[in-house]
C-alpha cells in the first residue's frame, strides 16, 4: 500500500504553492521571486544558542509597532508572513464548516492554507480592471476575507473609502484581511490606520521584500490585541528564533529604516524605467499597475519571450498558465545592471 494514502485526503489532492525556487530555472540574472537585490551587513551578538528564544521579543515587537505606529500589544511576529495567513485560518476557521473568501488572481497561499487546513474556499473574482468586487464582499459569506495590497501579480490597489463600507457591513460577521507584503513601496497607501475604527481588520506583513530579508523568513500581523491575543494561542511556541530577532531588530532600527527606504527610492525609479520600456514595445499589449518591486505584462507571444530571455540567462516568473493572465510574464525588479542587460534584451526580441 502507498504511505501516501495514509494521508489526509484533502493532503493527497494538494497542489503545492509553486514558489519560485521550487520552480528552480537556470541562469544569472533572477528576476523570478520579488526580492531585492541587494542586502546590508548585520551582526549576530547572540550567544545564548542553548536556550530557547522569547515567544514574542520584545525589542522586536516594540520596534515593528513603532514603525507601523501602533501599540506593541497589536503585533504579533511570525515566520514570515505566510505563517501569520495559516494561524489566521486555524485560528478563526472551523475545518468543514467555516470558509475563507478570495479574489482572484491573487496570492496563491491563501488557498494552499486553506485547503491544508480543511478549510472552504469561496471566489469573488476581480474586475475586468483586476479591483476588488465591493459590492460583493460586503454580502459575503466567509469567517476570513482575504485581499492583498499591492496585489500580487497584478499590483492593484484598494480603494479605502470602499473598504470601509465593506469592513461595517462585515462588522460582526468576518475578519477581513489585508496582505502588504508590498506596503513600503507605496507606503501612504497603507489600511493599518483603520484598525482603530475597525477591530475586524487585520493587516499582514513582512520584512522579504523592502527590507530586503527574504532569507530570514520574518512577518508580523497587525491587528486589534483581541486578534493577537487569541492568534498568540495558535502560533507554535517559539516562533522567532534568536539570530533572526536580532536581525530583524536591527533592520527596523533608525539606520535600518534609513537603508530601506534608500532601496525603495532606487527600486521605484528602476520600476518607473521599465514601465517606460514595457510601454513602448510592440509585443508587449498590456502593463499592469506597478505599485511593487515588480511589473506584470501581457506580452503577444509570451511563451517566446520567456523562453528567450532564459536563454540569455534571465529568469522571469511566467503566469500564463493562470486564469485571466495568459500571455501574462511578471519581472521583478533587480538592481541597476540586471535592469539594464534585462530591458536590453526585451529590446531587442521586439525588434525581431
Amino acid at each position: 500500500m502507498s504511505l501516501e494514502k495514509l494521508a489526509r485526503e484533502n493532503v493527497q489532492k494538494l497542489t503545492p504553492y509553486q514558489s519560485a525556487r521550487r520552480i528552480g530555472g537556470s541562469g544569472e540574472v533572477w528576476l523570478n521571486a520579488n526580492e531585492s537585490p541587494d542586502c546590508q551587513a548585520f551582526s549576530l551578538s547572540d550567544n545564548e544558542l542553548n536556550r530557547y528564544p522569547e515567544f514574542q521579543p520584545e525589542a522586536l515587537i516594540d520596534g515593528y509597532a513603532s514603525y507601523a505606529g501602533v501599540d506593541s500589544s497589536q503585533v504579533l511576529a511570525s515566520r514570515g508572513a505566510d505563517e501569520a495567513i495559516e494561524v489566521l485560518i486555524r485560528t478563526f476557521c472551523e475545518p468543514g464548516v467555516d470558509r475563507i473568501l478570495i479574489c482572484p488572481p491573487t496570492y496563491g497561499m491563501y488557498t494552499v492554507s486553506a485547503e491544508t487546513i480543511g478549510v472552504e474556499i469561496a471566489k469573488l473574482e476581480l474586475d475586468a480592471q483586476f479591483n476588488v468586487d465591493y459590492d460583493g464582499l460586503c454580502q459575503a459569506d466567509a469567517k476570513l476575507i482575504f485581499l492583498c495590497a499591492p496585489n500580487n501579480p497584478t499590483g492593484n490597489m484598494l480603494d479605502h473609502d470602499k473598504l470601509c463600507q465593506v469592513l461595517e457591513a462585515q462588522r460582526d460577521k468576518a475578519i477581513v484581511v489585508v496582505d502588504e507584503a508590498y506596503i513600503e513601496f507605496i507606503p501612504e497607501q497603507t489600511v493599518v490606520p483603520l484598525i482603530k475604527r475597525y477591530p475586524n481588520l487585520v493587516v499582514t506583513r513582512t520584512l522579504s521584500k523592502a527590507f530586503a530579508l527574504a532569507g530570514l523568513r520574518c512577518g508580523f500581523t497587525v491587528a486589534d490585541p483581541e486578534v493577537i491575543a487569541l492568534m498568540m494561542k495558535v502560533i507554535a511556541p517559539y516562533p522567532v528564533p534568536r539570530p533572526i530577532a536580532d536581525i530583524a531588530t536591527q533592520a527596523l532600527s533608525a539606520e535600518g529604516l534609513d537603508v530601506m527606504r534608500s532601496r525603495v527610492s532606487e527600486l521605484n525609479r528602476l520600476r518607473s524605467e521599465a514601465v517606460d520600456t514595457l510601454s513602448g514595445l510592440k509585443m508587449v499589449s498590456e502593463v499592469f499597475p506597478a505599485t511593487g518591486n515588480y511589473v506584470l505584462a501581457r506580452f503577444s507571444d509570451s511563451a517566446s519571450v520567456f523562453k528567450a530571455m532564459g536563454e540569455r540567462g534571465i529568469v522571469l516568473r511566467d503566469f500564463a498558465n493562470k486564469p485571466r493572465l495568459e500571455g501574462c510574464i511578471r519581472i521583478s525588479i533587480g538592481d541597476a545592471s540586471e535592469m539594464a542587460q534585462t530591458l536590453a534584451a526585451l529590446r531587442e526580441l521586439d525588434a525581431l
